[in-house]
């Protein structure tokens, strides 16, 4: 199945595929999990896409997979190990992503270099040459203040909204503190409210008639 041509394939033909190729495209959102049920598949490119969330486990079921690129997205979370379970696994291409942790190396994952996983930068171990450790504690580090700044962000909008609250709530005190002290202002404060009431009044009554003389015309 190829990026080249529009096919549709459904029931159990999908389990005799040997390769697809859909890099290049515009595909969000995960990677299914259902993948691990194409066990016939050879060669999966899902590269240059848009795709987020975790690397699916499913995919250690794909025991015949021997070229896997999964490049150019917005992958994130650990490399599984239990890709390591791939045996006939020649190709392996996660570069440019967001993906951290340390990088399995054992069986065929050892032939793989540098290239298979640069554009990672919270990746870490051989082939790379990033420590663990000093990553494992910077990433630990960016995930802790993340997290406070989503807390200080969530503190921060709880205090504007009181303190919004709370100034309003004086300043309506203070007016009426200060129209039941002084007569004077008070009644200002009436005649202004009585003087907006009746020009709204007579705009209402103005523009009503000049409508309805409009339509008696018409």
């Amino acid at each position: 199945m190829t990026k080249k041509g529009l096919y549709m394939f459904s029931g159990n033909i999908l389990k005799y595929m040997s390769g697809i190729d859909l890099s290049c495209n515009r595909l969000t959102g995960q990677i299914p999990l259902e993948i691990g049920n194409l066990n016939g598949l050879h060669s999966l490119n899902l590269s240059h896409n848009n795709l987020t969330g975790l690397i699916p486990l499913t995919i250690s079921k794909l025991k015949q997979i021997e070229s896997l690129d999964l490049s150019n997205n917005n992958l994130y979370g650990n490399i599984p190990i239990q890709l390591m379970e791939l045996n006939f696994l020649a190709v392996f291409n996660v570069s440019y992503n967001n993906l951290s942790g340390s990088i399995p190396y054992k069986a065929q994952f050892g032939t793989f270099d540098e290239s298979s996983y640069k554009g990672n930068i919270f990746l870490c171990g051989p082939p790379l040459h990033e420590n663990c450790t000093k990553s494992d504690s910077s990433s630990t580090v960016r995930t802790n203040a993340s997290d406070g700044e989503k807390e200080g962000g969530l503190v921060d909008k709880y205090v504007f909204y009181v303190s919004f609250f709370v100034s309003y709530g004086i300043v309506l005190m203070g007016i009426a503190m200060v129209l039941y002290i002084n007569p004077y202002w008070r009644q200002a404060w009436f005649y202004f409210i009585e003087h907006c009431i009746t020009t709204c009044h007579f705009f209402v009554v103005d523009n009503v008639l000049r409508l309805s003389i409009f339509r008696t015309l018409v």
